[in-house]
């Protein structure tokens, strides 16, 4: 019997799944969470062997005597994961601890995580990256900007997401951003203009990908953290061959088995000097577990599928069984209270009656990055997919639309 301890599967809320499929292929699962016992869901209650609650995650202490009473009581622990960003590093430390070898140590993941040594490993796998340093002191920093010019990006090099990044246009910025960051190791990148894609899936433990898929953002997810705009993403109908043989050369190159990988892209949008022509494809990021939110759901909404059973179903058994794929197109628009819409919550739910799948009101952890409100929906046309974007995410100024005497009740 394989003992598979699974680190937060409350949070996310649809995070349970991953212990259905886990019991699905016979694990014992092991789950250790942070929030009390009986307010958990109950289909997480159902598929998990035995619970262990802890006060904080951020307590290592507490985490070694969870899987130590597992361990005890189980016998050795086969698997440490959680399939979340903020808690991979506190995954490999525990595999460390109690002899895990089915993930990434913790040398590994600490490596892993930071931007600056990401770059390598594209290069690895024949991808150029956009120039960087690390900042050091702002003179080192202004001599970067001298040598690659305006404008630039700064976010730290451990981080997760868009959060603490800033666009920088001129060394009057740079001076004030380096004052207000100059405490955190941060990463200071030339500016590539091209659209964010990722390539996402699981690969098995031969680091050979069993299930792929794509999203594509409508909107900047830069400018949706820094400005709170709308930001909306799809899963591709289809991945293009071209894709799946870059990202195959991408895991075989960071060593990924065995799990969930999100590989963020550039596509560039304009030719750059040194990077490549416009079209051309450049390295981002990597990330090492499922796409975040509910990117896992809109992926089984599009290939009609489970991909919270076909990781357990990867892992456990070397397979990846499914039938219908890529059939469909899903998605979601993040809309912002303070945004001024052209056509209100109500109005899209009426437009597109056939597409929505849900409307659901996100958690300041998400919403930060994916809105207030995120509108699903599932399309079966490009045509009408675009129809969709346009309607959920077009505002309007107030000041200049004074024939539509009902702007106060256009917000969501």
């Amino acid at each position: 019997m394989t003992n598979f301890v699974l680190i937060s599967p409350n949070y996310p809320e649809s995070y349970w799944m991953f212990a259905r499929g886990l019991k699905k292929y016979g694990a014992t699962v092991l789950a250790i969470v942070d929030q009390p016992y009986d307010s958990l869901k109950p289909e997480l209650k159902e598929y998990c062997d035995e619970i262990y609650v802890v006060k904080s995650f951020y307590n290592y202490d507490d985490m070694v005597r969870a899987c130590g009473y597992f361990t005890f009581k189980y016998g050795k622990i086969d698997w440490i994961e959680s399939n979340n960003e903020a808690w991979m590093d506190l995954d490999a430390r525990l595999r460390d601890d109690f002899h895990v070898t089915t993930g990434f140590d913790h040398a590994t993941i600490r490596e892993f995580q930071s931007k600056a040594a990401m770059k390598k490993y594209y290069q690895k796998a024949g991808l150029p990256t956009a120039r960087y340093t690390l900042v050091e002191s702002l003179e080192q920093a202004q001599a970067f900007a001298r040598e690659v010019g305006y404008p630039l990006v700064m976010k730290p090099d451990h981080g997760v997401g868009a959060s603490s990044t800033y666009e920088i246009e001129s060394d009057r910025e740079l001076a004030k951003i380096y004052q207000l960051t100059k405490q955190y190791q941060m990463i200071l990148e030339e500016y590539v203009e091209g659209d964010v894609f990722t390539i996402d899936g699981i690969a098995d433990e031969n680091g050979i990908i069993r299930y792929i898929n794509s999203l594509e953002y409508v909107g900047n997810c830069m400018d949706s953290v820094v400005y709170q705009l709308s930001i909306g993403c799809y899963t591709a109908f289809q991945v293009k061959q071209e894709y799946r043989d870059l990202a195959q050369r991408v895991i075989r190159a960071f060593g990924i088995k065995n799990r969930f990988f999100h590989g963020e892209y550039f596509r560039l949008t304009a030719d750059k000097e040194g990077l490549g022509k416009k079209g051309d494809v450049i390295g981002l990021e990597m990330n090492f577990r499922p796409p975040g939110g509910f990117s896992p759901d809109l992926m089984n909404y599009a290939g009609s599928l489970d991909v919270y059973q076909l990781w357990a179903e990867v892992l456990l058994t070397q397979n990846a069984s499914y039938s219908k794929l890529h059939r469909f197109s899903a998605g979601f628009a993040g809309r912002r209270f303070k945004l001024n819409y052209r056509y209100s919550l109500e109005e899209i739910e009426s437009m597109f009656s056939d597409e929505i799948i849900d409307t659901i009101y996100l958690p300041p952890a998400f919403a930060s990055a994916m809105g207030d409100v995120a509108v699903l929906a599932l399309f079966t046309s490009k045509k009408q997919r675009s129809r969709f974007f346009d309607a959920a995410m077009e505002t309007i100024d107030v000041c200049q639309d004074e024939e539509r005497s009902d702007v106060s009740d256009r917000k969501i």
